[in-house]
């Protein structure tokens, strides 16, 4: 069956609907309905029975009484002593109902069961005598009848007995001193079966100042007249006392107030057995009984608490551990139409504040709730602590009533209401707003928080209450959850710890943080951007890159041969609508400063995603303004508590982590300029190729340098057929067979429509990798005139990558082998000497081996020294590798160990300049030691 919402299940009473009720309605007043102006519900003993549900307390309390007036037993004296708001007064009206006897003791609602268990068939009608400590004057002498009574004992014996009866007391009523237990006794007994009713008695007392008369007596005469009262009674088998005392000597008001209380509870028999506070569960009923009429369709509440019950037990995890036990339906069912939350809440929390009554607190702010909610047709199966309706202004005042100063700001701003945060959160967020999620959460940590205070131990509601208070059938937990989140983010007067939450009139951490923050939106550059490219440094490092520049101005960009990742800066960013990055890496790529750019083929560039840096950027002035908040603590600027301490240290913690991971989030796209040849159409404007790096990959770097190698924009790896192909693309003419290697990598640096090699070790390896055969290109180290120098054609080695060496076409290659090679003579393998062979000077000179025979002994190992002319260096270091190191490297068991020792003076000295550039080359081309020296 479909579930109902309880305003189709529970009507409220009349005066409920309408919104009439008023404060004292709530408040049982004894003296009223003895002088029959009470309202209609505690006048009516009817109607009183009908709406009051008897707890045990109050059973074991009419039983003593019953018997009592019945002479049957019960006790004589009793003592009402709750906590403010405890139901005192309802009691004593209780018992003031059914010994008036207006009705037959039996027909009231609830008492015919009381009689049956005391035997006893019908209740006499008594005499009933009402106290009222507040109505009544120490000072003030009170017309009654034909007489005038100036005492307490004057007021009851003229209660008790008229006329006849005050002239009992007369004498001790004219002269303020107490009648004495005998004539109490007499007078008693005369008008048994009675029933004496104190309420408020030490608001009595405490009004007399010790040592002074009044028309009341004294301080201490009226105390001897209650402890000759009190012995009085317990000789008369048919009377009943019974007095309402307060608990607390802070109830007791001043400090006559507490001397009277503590003198009063030695003179009352306090009877525990019989008096026991309002339980939780008994203040179901009590509260139903008053605010609802009866409810018929038990079917309908029993479908809705079994929806409720099935749904903690399904989610058990997800809800607090008392909704898993099977008890927990039957207080579903026992507080319907209101979830046994709400009145945990308010009778646990709620009534330990001072003004709070326990009671008629909970009926009076209940009363505006249901109101509230019934004029706005609310729909939901129960009320919940979440849709306590704090956006209406009598609920709102009744409840901070109770509460400090300072709590309309929270409600106000914070929990609920058009103007409050949740409200804004949920018109933007269809998700919450559909079931208002987030102001469900805030009202269920008000009034699970709201009563508490710094000095607890364990403040707030943690998370399954929250749930607990907000969800019902059918819903996701993880709605709320997710709300719960976003308010702990976003309130200024919500605080948590330990999975706890509580609001407080302090403005909280996060609202410090939101004020500090806003302070770093003027000096985004100064302060946020340092902080992003610190973080972004740490990041990327070096990687495979020859350099990584983070937010550098083009003119401290070098315009070199490495390999560079500018990393433009978060007003560059890149996006669909927005695409400020591609002007940016435009402008460093024309140019360094005031040059023109010629590397532009050795960047590559890293921009933020446009959609993304600004959550970045906020996320960075989230982080300074914890960071400023932990400064100040540490510097006593600010004030805080240990607690808040723990958490500004914390959050600080949380924002930097996010900033680490939010950083790879934002900065996700790597930039790469490109130029097309069109075959023969010339070349195309510069293009901008755009891929996406994978922010969860374990390096930075190392993300960037797949991204690029698997899109083609950086080549790691070159096969010698790609050089080939280039070559005869771009370098060898007709008139031309043969270009500089040298040249070939620098210009494959500086133009975009060439191949963009990681390092020029790459293109070394390319060149290595095609030496060993005839089909790609030859080398040579020079050209004299139609000679190549140090030509090599297909034998494989090492070329050096310098300037000059050059790289021949193949079939050019080829025909020069064939035109100019001859054979390489060799030593004969038998006796003889050996023809000459030529020097590197071109003469002929004697190989200076003997003949290898029989018995010969081969040498070795060889070591040679040779001084190079240092204008001719290259040129005849080239010739030294043709000549000499080639026949070593072509003998596959030989090792070979190649140093060069250089040594320069100058009479005038070098200049920093030339010591700097010396070193910096040095250094790369790995030189063992490279030191300048004084002399």
């Amino acid at each position: 069956m479909s579930l109902k919402p309880w305003r189709e299940v529970a009507v409220p009473h009349e005066d409920v609907l309408r919104g009439t009720f008023q404060q004292a309605e709530f408040a049982a007043d004894i003296s009223r309905v003895h002088d029959g102006t009470a309202t209609a519900e505690y006048q009516d003993p009817d109607l009183f029975f009908k709406r009051t549900f008897i707890t045990e307390g109050m059973r074991l309390l009419l039983d003593s009484v019953v018997k009592r007036l019945s002479g049957r037993g019960g006790d004589p004296v009793i003592q009402l002593q709750t906590a403010f708001g405890g139901g005192k007064t309802h009691t004593i009206l209780a018992v003031y109902h059914i010994a008036k006897g207006e009705i037959v003791a039996r027909n009231l609602q609830g008492i015919a069961s009381i009689l049956d268990n005391a035997q006893i068939k019908d209740l006499p009608k008594a005499k009933v005598a009402v106290l009222d400590g507040i109505k009544m004057s120490p000072n003030h002498s009170k017309k009654r009848g034909g007489v005038v009574v100036n005492t307490l004992w004057g007021e009851l014996a003229w209660q008790l007995g008229g006329d006849e009866g005050y002239e009992l007391v007369k004498n001790a009523d004219t002269s303020g001193t107490s009648p004495g237990k005998e004539i109490l006794i007499k007078l008693i007994s005369t008008y048994a079966p009675c029933a004496i009713l104190i309420d408020e008695l030490v608001a009595y007392i405490r009004q007399f100042e010790e040592g002074k008369s009044f028309a009341g007596g004294t301080f201490d005469s009226n105390l001897s007249f209650l402890q000759a009262l009190t012995e009085a009674m317990k000789a008369v088998p048919n009377a009943v006392l019974l007095a309402s005392l307060p608990e607390s000597d802070k109830e007791a008001g001043s400090q006559r107030g507490i001397n009277a209380l503590h003198s009063l509870e030695h003179y009352f028999a306090r009877v525990q057995a019989i008096w026991k506070p309002v339980a939780t569960e008994e203040a179901f009923e009590i509260v139903r009984r008053r605010l609802f009429t009866s409810i018929n369709d038990k079917s309908s509440v029993e479908a809705v608490c079994r929806a409720y019950a099935d749904e903690y037990i399904a989610n058990g995890a997800e809800f607090p551990q008392e909704t898993q036990e099977s008890r927990y339906y039957d207080r579903l069912v026992e507080a319907y139409p209101i979830h046994p939350e709400v009145f945990d809440r308010l009778y646990s929390d709620w009534s330990t504040l001072d003004n709070f009554q326990r009671t008629r607190g909970v009926l009076k702010f209940m009363a505006k709730v249901i109101h509230r909610l019934w004029s706005d047709g609310n729909k939901d199966y129960l009320i919940q602590p979440g849709n306590i309706p704090l956006y209406d202004a009598d609920v709102r005042n009744e409840a901070i009533y109770y509460l400090p100063q300072g709590w309309d700001p929270v409600l106000e701003e914070d929990i609920d209401g058009e103007r409050a945060e949740t409200t804004s959160i949920e018109k933007f967020d269809t998700r919450f707003g559909s079931v208002q999620a987030c102001r469900r959460v805030a009202r269920t940590i008000f009034l699970g928080s709201a009563p508490s205070n710094s000095s607890q131990r364990v403040r707030g509601v943690d998370t399954l209450h929250v749930v607990l208070g907000c969800i019902q059938p059918g819903q996701q937990v993880g709605l709320y959850k997710d709300a719960l989140k976003r308010l702990v983010d976003t309130l200024h007067y919500l605080n948590s710890s330990s999975d706890r939450f509580w609001f407080d009139t302090r403005t909280n951490l996060r609202r410090e943080m939101e004020e500090r923050k806003r302070r770093f939106i003027e000096k985004e550059k100064e302060e946020v951007f340092p902080v992003i490219r610190n973080q972004l440094q740490r990041a990327l490092g070096q990687g495979t890159f020859g350099g990584v520049h983070v937010f550098t101005g083009s003119s401290d960009i070098p315009d070199d041969w490495s390999l560079r990742l500018v990393v433009l800066p978060p007003d560059a960013s890149f996006g669909k609508t927005v695409n400020n990055a591609v002007e940016r890496a435009q402008e460093i790529l024309r140019s360094r400063g005031e040059q023109p750019r010629q590397k532009q083929n050795r960047l590559i560039f890293l921009a933020a995603d446009n959609d993304t840096i600004s959550r970045l950027k906020d996320q960075v002035r989230t982080m300074l303004a914890w960071q400023s908040i932990v400064d100040d603590v540490a510097e006593m600027k600010l004030n805080l508590d240990q607690l808040q301490t723990r958490q500004a240290k914390k959050y600080l913690e949380e924002a930097g982590d996010a900033i680490r991971r939010m950083i790879r989030e934002a900065y996700k796209w790597v930039l790469a300029p490109m130029q097309e040849d069109r075959n023969g159409k010339g070349l195309s404007d510069i293009q901008w190729e755009h891929f996406q790096v994978n922010p969860g990959a374990a390096n930075f770097s190392v993300e960037i340098e797949r991204v690029l190698r698997e899109n083609e924009l950086l080549i790691s790896e070159w096969a010698p057929i790609h050089l080939a192909a280039l070559l005869k693309r771009w370098f060898w003419k007709s008139d031309a067979k043969e270009v500089g290697a040298m040249d070939v990598w620098q210009k494959m640096c500086c133009y975009l429509y060439l191949p963009r090699l990681r390092d020029d070790g790459v293109f070394r390896n390319a060149l290595i990798a095609g030496a060993g055969t005839k089909d790609f290109f030859g080398f040579a180290y020079g050209k004299d005139g139609t000679k190549f120098v140090g030509f090599v054609f297909g034998a494989g080695g090492s070329p050096i990558l310098d300037g000059s060496l050059l790289l021949v076409e193949p079939s050019s290659a080829a025909k020069y082998a064939a035109e100019y090679e001859k054979p390489q003579e060799v030593l004969q393998p038998t006796g003889g000497v050996a023809e000459p062979t030529k020097g590197l000077d071109g003469s002929k000179i004697s190989t200076g081996q003997a003949p290898v025979g029989r018995g010969s002994v081969l040498k070795k190992r060889f070591y040679g020294t040779v001084e190079l002319d240092p204008v001719r260096a290259k040129y005849e270091f080239a010739r030294i590798v043709d000549e000499i190191i080639q026949h070593f490297v072509i003998k596959p068991d030989a090792k070979m160990k190649i140093s060069i020792e250089v040594q320069a003076e100058s009479a005038n000295g070098f200049d920093e300049k030339i010591q700097r550039v010396v070193k910096e080359n040095s250094n790369v081309l790995r030189f063992k030691n490279a030191e300048f020296e004084k002399s």
